[in-house]
């Protein structure tokens, strides 16, 4: 007999990780793979004196992911850009980061995957993130194994490849270069997530500058705030929207993107001097922004 219902209820929850990473929704990928499943279930119906399938987990991942690259391809015929957190609704975007939490999902990798080709992305996660073989691969694709291969190394280019000019300079000083000094800002960001006031303040210098757009604060908010017990303060406050930030490169520039549920929301780009923190800049992403890997290349992008 074909795949019964207990097989497809099994391997379910590894299709709805497949799923979620080659759509970056949560919701989406519920519903491919209910798709996937009434494909089964029409060729259980259809076909009930058909040998069974031999490997009904490969079966139904070959299947969904068929089923998202048909999605990402009409998407790409849409010309669809993929979608900033303020376009996301409220609930698929608690999903959405709900599935990053549970399963220790790159959210910086989820950003990146958007912006790879149909075959790229799936090709990617279904071989490097599902270490699906090559051959499985190119079925899905409708292709050859060099082909696939060919696919999943472009993404790996794309994703940890070359880095863009900010990046590629010399790690000198950051005085010497302008950068910021990146222990710090990795320092300041740390504590912030976990709200720390105190450890905040020693990496502030006194006459810091906190600057953010208006659509970013709640209504009155100060668009400007200087010193830095008063950032400190108002930045344990935002402490929820830090944790769900990543380090990336932001068209060219080191800084840290909040993406919820891996949908780009605000940058966070701060600068240094001396050893502290002078300034902090917020403002919404953008669709044109564009998204690279940080320095630190694939190791930055395998956790949360």
């Amino acid at each position: 007999m074909p795949i019964t219902v207990e097989e497809f209820e099994a391997v379910r929850p590894h299709l709805l990780s497949v799923a979620h990473r080659m759509l970056g929704s949560a919701h989406d990928a519920q519903d491919a793979v209910q798709t996937a499943w009434l494909r089964a279930a029409t060729a259980r119906s259809s076909r009930s004196s058909a040998p069974s399938i031999g490997n009904p987990a490969a079966w139904l991942t070959t299947v969904t992911a068929r089923v998202c690259l048909d999605e990402l391809r009409a998407r790409r015929r849409r010309n669809e850009a993929p979608l900033l957190a303020d376009a996301v609704p409220a609930a698929e975007l608690a999903a959405d980061e709900a599935v990053l939490r549970t399963e220790d999902v790159s959210r910086a990798l989820m950003v990146l995957l958007s912006r790879l080709t149909p075959p790229q992305r799936v090709a990617y996660v279904l071989h490097d993130l599902f270490a699906t073989p090559f051959d499985q691969v190119a079925e899905v694709l409708g292709g050859s194994v060099a082909g696939a291969k060919k696919h999943a190394s472009r993404a790996r280019l794309r994703l940890t490849g070359p880095r863009q000019a900010a990046e590629r300079a010399p790690e000198w000083a950051p005085e010497q270069t302008g950068r910021p000094d990146q222990q710090v800002v990795d320092a300041f960001m740390a504590a912030a997530r976990t709200g720390d006031t105190r450890r905040m303040i020693q990496l502030l210098a006194p006459d810091s500058v906190r600057d953010a757009e208006a659509a970013l604060l709640p209504r009155g908010g100060r668009t400007t705030v200087t010193g830095a017990v008063d950032i400190a303060t108002e930045t344990a406050h935002f402490r929820d929207r830090i944790q769900a930030a990543c380090g990336l490169v932001v068209n060219g520039r080191p800084m840290y993107l909040i993406a919820p549920g891996g949908h780009p929301f605000a940058t966070i780009e701060i600068s240094t001097a001396g050893r502290k923190v002078t300034r902090i800049a917020l403002r919404p992403a953008r669709a044109d922004d564009v998204f690279a890997a940080p320095s630190a290349g694939r190791d930055r992008l395998t956790g949360p």
